[in-house]
């Protein structure tokens, strides 16, 4: 059974499901599509994305890798699944790309899988306290050398002075969680922590907040 933040964020991505794509995409995709591309991608490539959404970073992937690679996403969304299997049909990819639905805690496939993993604003959406049980299991599902591409709300370097939007964005996230649901977080820092070798480390923003993108890699 889902805990209850797990169902609350599960409710309203079912919600905004079929909007998504105005509310949000459109500002995040320049970031995702730089963490895509530093993945650095090869034909034939095996790729799991944790929360896929409404399946625009299936697409990208599995165009990356091409017909003889596979991209399997697993969302805790049925809502955005539906979404996402109509785009990926339309786009002609349902062979190439696989959607679960699961609990990014608890990934049900065997070690060393997956050539590469990516993540795009969804790693801080967890707990803080789950956020290195998720790299975990996605460090579990990766072959030695694998590489692991994670996109997020950064949290503002020692020495940056902090927008007023930032500033915000941080007291709505503490004061009213249910609305601003995702919390800037450090994650060069979890991404090695979890065990990953940082290959590249890259900073953006959005509305002058900051975003981060971790590429790591698997030790051998």
């Amino acid at each position: 059974m889902p805990d209850q933040p797990q169902q609350t964020n599960q409710t309203f991505y079912d919600r905004i499901s079929g909007a998504y794509d105005f509310i949000a995409d459109s500002s995040e995709h320049k970031a995702r599509e730089m963490g895509q591309n530093a993945l650095q991608l090869q034909p034939g490539a095996r790729v799991l994305e944790i929360g896929f959404g409404t399946g625009n970073s299936l697409i990208d992937l599995s165009k990356l890798v091409g017909p003889t690679g596979k991209v399997i996403g697993v969302d805790i969304s049925p809502g955005m699944k539906k979404v996402a299997a109509e785009k990926i049909a339309k786009a002609g990819l349902a062979d190439q790309i696989e959607l679960h639905i699961g609990d990014a805690r608890n990934l049900d496939f065997p070690a060393d899988s997956f050539d590469a993993a990516f993540m795009s604003f969804t790693l801080e959406l967890f707990d803080f306290s789950d956020i290195p049980v998720v790299l975990g299991e996605i460090l579990k599902a990766l072959k030695p050398g694998g590489r692991i591409g994670v996109v997020s709300m950064a949290t503002v370097k020692t020495g940056d002075k902090a927008s007023v939007l930032e500033k915000t964005y941080v007291w709505m996230h503490q004061h009213f969680p249910h609305i601003v649901d995702c919390q800037p977080i450090d994650v060069v820092t979890l991404v090695a922590e979890a065990g990953f070798t940082i290959d590249q480390e890259i900073d953006m923003e959005i509305w002058s907040m900051p975003v981060r993108a971790a590429i790591g890699v698997k030790p051998a």
